[in-house]
């Protein structure tokens, strides 16, 4: 199966057609420029379920975000090691914190629009999102996405029209998957049974433009043996402030 969105403009048509396949995604459809919120969490976080439950909350009732829960690593030497962990992960919030003059990190952190949003769960954040909706997007992005056997093929098309944006611009994509529930038996949630949305299962990043401002990029994901929807990210920042220039979601079949 494959669905195309382009720069979610004029695609308000297809709202009904993709809630079909995941919870969230009438937000695509909802405005031009949707807002990203990274949530850094782990599972041997006490403080953690209660943000990646607010987030799902959000994302409920709200059409104008698209979340990533990144699980870091540094919580696994401290009784329990989160399955969804991984070394790039943390690498993201390392790189996304030193965009911003510091190394300081923490769980549960929440990054909104690429900036560090201590905020967070006081619902203070509907200002900033509102915000961020407001302004013209600055890259279109075309995403394509199908399932062939355990693969997920990807094809995605970045255009960044004003040349001041180029230089600095770098392309991600991630395989994210909910409904996922771990049972965590040591640790500060030792004895929980959590329930995961929005985890970023694989991850490119650092993808350039070329002369003309564009990228043309095919990725090969290897899709979750796990049931549960599936759907993929692409988005444009700039590497030196971490402003999401655009964004695009595109959910899947997975076939299970």
């Amino acid at each position: 199966m494959v669905r195309s969105l382009v720069s979610f403009r004029h695609i308000a048509h297809l709202a009904v057609m993709l809630a079909a396949f995941a919870p969230w995604a009438p937000s695509a459809a909802a405005v031009d420029r949707p807002v990203v919120i990274e949530l850094f969490t782990s599972q041997g976080c006490s403080s953690c379920p209660p943000a990646n439950a607010y987030l799902n909350e959000m994302v409920r009732q709200r059409r104008d975000v698209l979340p990533l829960a990144f699980h870091v690593t540094y919580w696994d030497r401290l009784g329990w090691k989160d399955r969804f962990a991984n070394a790039n992960f943390t690498a993201r919030q390392y790189d996304q914190m030193r965009r911003q003059n510091t190394e300081y990190v923490y769980t549960p952190q929440v990054l909104v629009q690429g900036r560090d949003f201590r905020r967070w769960g006081t619902g203070s954040e509907s200002a900033t999102i509102a915000e961020v909706n407001a302004r013209p997007a600055r890259a279109v992005i075309e995403l394509t996405a199908e399932p062939q056997g355990d693969k997920a093929l990807v094809d995605v098309h970045v255009a960044v029209p004003d040349k001041h944006d180029r230089t600095n611009t770098r392309v991600a994509i991630a395989l994210v998957q909910d409904g996922l529930v771990s049972d965590v038996k040591a640790g500060e949630n030792a004895g929980a049974r959590l329930e995961h949305d929005h985890v970023v299962r694989q991850w490119r990043t650092g993808l350039s433009l070329d002369a003309a401002g564009e990228l043309r990029e095919h990725v090969k994901f290897t899709l979750p043996a796990e049931t549960g929807p599936v759907s993929v990210i692409a988005f444009a920042e700039d590497s030196k402030s971490g402003d999401i220039l655009q964004v695009v979601a595109l959910p899947m079949c997975k076939g299970n």
